[in-house]
């Protein structure tokens, strides 16, 4: 989960990094009421999660209120690369020295954790790489020492510091990192951090991303989830308990395990190109149960989705056996009723198949049509969806 620029500001300021005061307005008349409230020269600042926000016009300087309600009315509603700007922040202004960049970030490659660290910041970080990458350092970080004040003077020094500036920059990355740590975060990035002409380190900007696999230790994070954006078919499933993600195709994949469903999108999408491009609608892993409320949640999310013309139910019997699976789908399609009106095509495997093929047989519903191997399933699905 990405925060907003105002969220990761707060959560900078509980750790004690040094921020700049900030106010969040949804009204121009807000932006003007936050601007009294701070006094002197303020920023507006537009709050999307998207880069390259001043170039698109959604930062500006303000040195009234005035000009602050101005700068609000120009930039709320303005579209920056998709993102519709909804919200800004009235940002204490700064008299900045120099700037400076950090993050600390999840390396999956090596299996740690990386620091970038540049004397040489207020740019996108992408050009500096291309541009001078010898101006930024990368300095591996381990997951079981973190970083401590000698760690942070090393990333400091890496990264071209002074010796007059490694003593103010060193204690703020200690305190980056325990935001990076104590989150779980697996992105914390600061650009620019700058130093001011009254010689103080702040993170002028912020960047936050966070592990939804660690949501179960932080429920507070609940409440920074940006609802507005959501998808509301991810929203509905993520309520259930499904692992859900939305694609752009037309056939609805459900299926037992991430594997199996990652392999069901890759020869729905090979099949799909003999039916005019046809391609899958969703990932819905049911994981290893397949009650019939679990099939009829995961069922009532695809159906809900008016893209999608087919369903192609992809389970391979494990613990969970067949039998159980056919007997979900047949209760899930008589708890949905009414509202299930797309083709289902089923294909069962491993444990009790012949009697989950049995019930479903049995069953008869007009709906469904089993086929034996996944690639004639798939292929089955694909051509129900072109039509």
């Amino acid at each position: 989960m990405d925060l907003f620029e105002y969220q990761a500001r707060d959560l900078f300021e509980s750790y004690g990094v040094p921020v700049l005061p900030g106010i969040v307005a949804d009204t121009p008349e807000e932006a003007r009421a936050a601007a009294e409230q701070l006094g002197g020269v303020i920023v507006v600042k537009a709050q999307v999660k998207v880069g390259g926000r001043g170039k698109a016009g959604g930062v500006k300087v303000a040195k009234t209120p005035d000009e602050a309600q101005a700068a609000a009315e120009a930039i709320l509603g303005l579209d920056i690369k998709g993102h519709v700007v909804k919200r800004v922040m009235v940002a204490g202004g700064a008299q900045i020295a120099q700037e400076f960049y950090f993050s600390v970030l999840l390396d999956r490659a090596n299996r740690s954790y990386l620091s970038l660290c540049s004397v040489e910041g207020g740019m996108e970080i992408e050009q500096l790489a291309v541009e001078k990458p010898e101006a930024l350092a990368r300095v591996e970080v381990d997951p079981r020492a973190g970083i401590d004040l000698a760690k942070a003077e090393e990333i400091a020094r890496a990264g071209g510091f002074p010796d007059e500036l490694v003593g103010k920059v060193a204690p703020v990355i200690v305190k980056l990192y325990a935001v990076y740590e104590g989150e779980d975060a697996t992105l914390v990035e600061v650009n620019p951090l700058v130093l001011t002409e009254q010689g103080d380190v702040v993170a002028l900007d912020g960047k936050v991303s966070l592990d939804e696999n660690a949501a179960f230790r932080h429920p507070a994070h609940a409440e920074l989830e940006d609802a507005d954006a959501a998808d509301p078919l991810e929203a509905k499933a993520a309520a259930s308990g499904l692992n859900y993600v939305k694609l752009d195709g037309e056939v609805g994949i459900i299926g037992n395990g991430a594997g199996l469903v990652m392999s069901t999108l890759d020869v729905v999408a090979y099949a799909g190109e003999a039916h005019g491009g046809v391609k899958p609608a969703n990932f819905l892993d049911i994981g290893g149960g397949a009650s019939a409320e679990v099939m009829a949640a995961g069922l009532d999310v695809i159906l809900g989705d008016e893209q999608v013309k087919s369903v192609f139910v992809n389970v391979f019997g494990g613990i969970t056996a067949c039998d159980a699976v056919a007997n979900g789908i047949v209760a899930a399609l008589g708890i949905l009723g009414d509202s299930a009106t797309k083709p289902l095509v089923v294909r069962l495997d491993g444990n009790a198949v012949e009697e989950g093929r049995r019930i479903l047989a049995e069953a008869a519903h007009p709906l469904v049509t089993v086929v034996a191997t996944m690639d004639e399933a798939a292929d089955k699905a694909a051509e129900l969806a072109s039509k």
